[in-house]
């Protein structure tokens, strides 16, 4: 694709997509155990593919860079992008498989537990990736799994003045040449602490904060909401209260509701309470997209107020 040829976009998003097998049981299963399953459910998957596909439900032009392999996980993915309307640059990788994950969910609690497997061949490179299609747009996400090219696309984007947020859970090689460039760092509850060594969370935000100089430092904490640190304050917001079928792919629309905030201009307080609901409402049902809301439902959901007990007083952050 020619430079000229290249449209702009809202969001592209570099990252992982995976095809799932939901498995969902009566009971979690105890080692030595035998437990009859409820359901077992293939659907598409992963983190930045996941929020891409949100973005793009919720009327925003998105763009997916990506890798799959020649298989039946690999069509699935390519046709549910070409359904959600998502311009692709997938490199089919002939011979490979494509990244695959089986979540058990424990039905009477909508938690899951994720077994994954993603081979080498996989992995996003810097040259699969042209910078293009990155300053076209108004917005990057990336993950951490494949950092030499999340570190290369988000250079590139900052280079042009464009906001770039990402997707962390877990220490990869290389995270740090990538957090340099992040406006917006979200990651897990857990990742905080297996950075900085630092295990209280309010010591561990800023900590992040302050050594990459990123905009924002924030940690997705389950049911617990979401806490922020603007480099200047702490801005918590509790988890919104639904029925829960399965709380896979919470994250990952946290993350692209967080971007479709960014984009509309609200304040970080907006953007975490429609983050929230976005995740929660998709809570309700089956698989990492099951349940990805029409926004007069998420706008809904942040009116209702129904929210789990708060985790953070304002006495939490008095010094």
């Amino acid at each position: 694709m020619a430079a000229q040829n290249v449209k702009p976009v809202d969001v592209v998003g570099v990252g992982i997509n995976a095809t799932d097998t939901l498995i969902r049981l009566p009971r979690f299963p105890t080692l030595d155990s035998k437990v009859e399953f409820i359901s077992s459910t293939v659907m598409p998957g992963g983190q930045v593919a996941s929020a891409m596909v949100a973005c793009q439900k919720w009327g925003l032009q998105t763009r997916y860079v990506g890798r799959v392999g020649d298989d039946f996980a690999g069509e699935l993915q390519r046709k549910e992008f070409e359904k959600a309307g998502i311009e692709t640059h997938l490199k089919v990788i002939q011979g490979a498989a494509s990244q695959t994950s089986f979540i058990l969910v424990d039905e009477p609690s909508g938690e899951r537990t994720v077994l994954w497997n993603r081979s080498a061949e996989m992995t996003i490179r810097p040259e699969d990736i042209r910078r293009e299609w990155v300053v076209s747009a108004r917005a990057l996400l990336v993950d951490g799994h494949d950092t030499a090219a999340a570190a290369t696309a988000a250079r590139w984007a900052r280079e042009a003045k464009i906001p770039v947020t990402a997707d962390l859970d877990n220490l990869y090689s290389g995270i740090e040449v990538l957090l340099e460039h992040v406006n917006f760092l979200v990651c897990s509850k857990e990742f905080p602490a297996r950075l900085t060594g630092e295990k209280d969370l309010l010591k561990a935000l800023p900590a992040m904060q302050k050594r990459f100089r990123n905009r924002i430092a924030a940690a997705t904490l389950g049911k617990d909401g979401v806490l922020a640190w603007d480099g200047e304050r702490f801005h918590y917001c509790a988890a919104f209260l639904v029925e829960t079928m399965d709380t896979t792919g919470a994250g990952d629309i946290f993350h692209g509701a967080f971007v479709y905030a960014q984009l509309a201009r609200w304040n970080l307080k907006e953007q975490l309470a429609f983050s929230c609901a976005a995740a929660a409402l998709n809570c309700k049902a089956l698989g990492a997209r099951g349940g990805i809301a029409p926004l007069a439902d998420v706008r809904e959901m942040m009116r209702s107020g129904k929210t789990y007990p708060p985790s953070f007083t304002s006495n939490d952050f008095k010094a």
